[in-house]
């Protein structure tokens, strides 16, 4: 997927103007790309709108003006973009309860090697995570993962933690949102 370039980010007055407009229209596109597996797994697959989105929203929260500051940010941002043939995913592990949640991140360190992507004919595909997400005793809450689909949609996403595994198929609406971003590598 096409990273976001420098020259499509608007300054902070332009973006002030506009950011209740497209705001809504991101709402609807994350709508679109959220897949929920479980109770407590959020998937968001990214693109080029919602990454765009995120660091105009950095850009405007932490007031940076200064280039190298936003080339810095268009770098982190971007890493979220899944490369040719590869979806990017936000993983949100929602737990609501602060103490429920230390333990079961604690837990779950290993959770990432236990996700995936199924495909109609039963394949499974494992994403790439991004390490420093994980700590030495316990994962963080929002993971980045980068799902190799080879360019296919994939049929569901699931989790095959022992005692836990849970799969959400996607709906058409999911499926096709996905395909668009695939086919704008």
């Amino acid at each position: 997927m096409r990273p976001v370039r420098r020259s499509e980010l608007l300054d902070l007055r332009t973006y002030e103007r506009v950011r209740d407009d497209v705001r809504r229209e991101v709402i609807a596109t994350k709508q679109a790309r959220r897949v929920h597996v479980g109770a407590h797994l959020t998937f968001l697959f990214e693109n080029h709108r919602t990454v765009w989105y995120q660091i105009q929203e950095m850009l405007r929260a932490e007031r940076i003006t200064d280039e190298a500051a936003i080339e810095h940010e268009l770098r982190t941002y971007n890493e979220l973009l899944g490369g040719p043939g590869e979806l990017g995913a936000t993983l949100l592990i929602e737990i609501e309860d602060p103490a429920v949640r230390a333990v079961k991140l604690q837990a779950w360190r290993d959770l990432p090697s236990y996700i995936y992507a199924r495909f109609e004919d039963g394949r499974r595909v494992r994403p790439a995570f991004d390490p420093r997400q994980v700590g030495t005793d316990r994962l963080s809450s929002v993971q980045y993962l980068r799902f190799p689909t080879g360019g296919e949609v994939p049929q569901a996403l699931g989790v095959a933690w022992p005692g836990e595994e849970q799969e959400a198929a996607l709906t058409p609406a999911q499926r096709a949102a996905l395909a668009a971003d695939l086919a704008a590598d």
